[in-house]
């Protein structure tokens, strides 16, 4: 990997700055502290650009919070807006197109462009035209991944990538701001025996942590592909399949990359692996269910799209109106729909409710204010 350098002067460019606030307040506008930003937003930049030039900007104080996503609770860390998640973008708008080279095609999230449903393209088009090689399946994910990611070895990776000493020096600031290996956790591995670092964990809910997650395990991609030789391999930040012609071959895989994860990054896989027939069972990614020529929409999906059907059904029958954040749970539920064959499903709990919301307030609204 040949190291890059002489970067951080594109960090505090005024332009970049620009952008990065372009980029950070996208669907945020309302919020108060963006608002803020925007009402003196020379003068906010400008004291942004004298904070990095001079090396003087520190992380600020993460506000944390918890937030249920399907059946998990996750521990969410905010940093405020100002000044922490403009610099956050204005430093990986510079160092990600670096770091996405690095990066090999069958990684997705937090890159533009290959997100869920590249993902899900991707996985199909091995399922659908290279059967033979895709008839078992070995699926898997990183116990705690955020939380178990070892500040040294993660700046490690930063350095030979980077050659910068102002770029590693923001990074390793941001990287040291907090620690989110919670107390549960060094006990659970202190009985295992495992060894526990203190300078461990990034947060959920940062920037640059979605990079610094997906780049940490670049290395483990890399291995896979060349040096086990798997030809299809696809992860989404720490859930991971990938597929083989044997389960012998799987169970191979499986062990050895269980070593590989805890020698090189100090990474334990969960212990819910599994290794089963592709086709027979349909391999459960990104939200899907693909088998053998066509695609389902996972349970779980299913299960949250009725549910948000019967909640906004029970207010329209009450003669309210959907509000915007209704409408845009509908819409991402279109998009996930759209993607699977379910035409019933999602028309029986989508578009029938956006026709019923649409004629009733063309019929309140429209007709008479006309």
């Amino acid at each position: 990997m040949k190291r890059v350098g002489n970067l951080y002067k594109n960090v505090w460019a005024y332009d970049n700055l620009k952008l990065a606030h372009k980029n950070a307040r996208a669907k945020k506008g309302w919020y108060k502290e963006v608002r803020e930003v925007d009402a003196d937003l020379e003068n906010r930049l400008y004291k942004i650009q004298t904070m990095l030039v001079h090396h003087l900007y520190v992380t600020s104080p993460y506000e944390m919070f918890y937030k249920q996503e399907g059946p998990k609770l996750r521990k969410i860390y905010k940093l405020p807006y100002y000044p922490d998640r403009i610099v956050q973008w204005a430093l990986m708008q510079v160092v990600s197109p670096h770091i996405e080279k690095n990066l090999i095609r069958d990684t997705f999230s937090a890159i533009p462009g290959r997100g869920i449903h590249d993902g899900l393209h991707r996985v199909q088009d091995a399922m659908y035209n290279h059967k033979e090689d895709c008839l078992f399946c070995l699926k898997f994910d990183i116990r705690h991944y955020y939380q178990s990611i070892v500040h040294d070895l993660l700046k490690q990776s930063y350095e030979k990538m980077f050659k910068d000493p102002e770029i590693l020096d923001l990074v390793f600031g941001i990287i040291d701001s907090i620690n989110t290996l919670d107390e549960e956790d060094k006990d659970e591995m202190r009985s295992l025996g495992l060894e526990v670092n203190d300078e461990c964990g990034i947060p959920i809910g940062n920037f640059f942590s979605q990079w610094s997650g997906n780049f940490f395990l670049s290395p483990f991609d890399h291995w896979v592909k060349e040096s086990l030789g798997v030809k299809f391999y696809f992860r989404y930040m720490d859930d991971i399949v990938l597929f083989g012609d044997s389960k012998e071959k799987l169970k191979v895989f499986r062990s050895v990359s269980e070593e590989y994860l805890w020698d090189k990054l100090k990474l334990r896989m969960k212990p819910n692996w599994q290794i089963f027939p592709s086709f027979v069972r349909g391999v459960d990614f990104l939200g899907y269910r693909v088998f053998d020529g066509y695609t389902l929409l996972r349970n779980g999906t299913k299960k949250s799209m009725k549910r948000r059907y019967i909640d906004i059904d029970k207010k329209v029958s009450k003669g309210q109106y959907m509000n915007y954040t209704e409408f845009s749970s509908l819409n991402s539920y279109m998009g996930w729909g759209s993607q699977a064959d379910c035409f019933r499903l999602t028309n029986k709990y989508i578009v029938k409710p956006f026709e019923d919301a649409a004629c009733r307030y063309y019929r309140d609204v429209i007709l008479k204010g006309a």
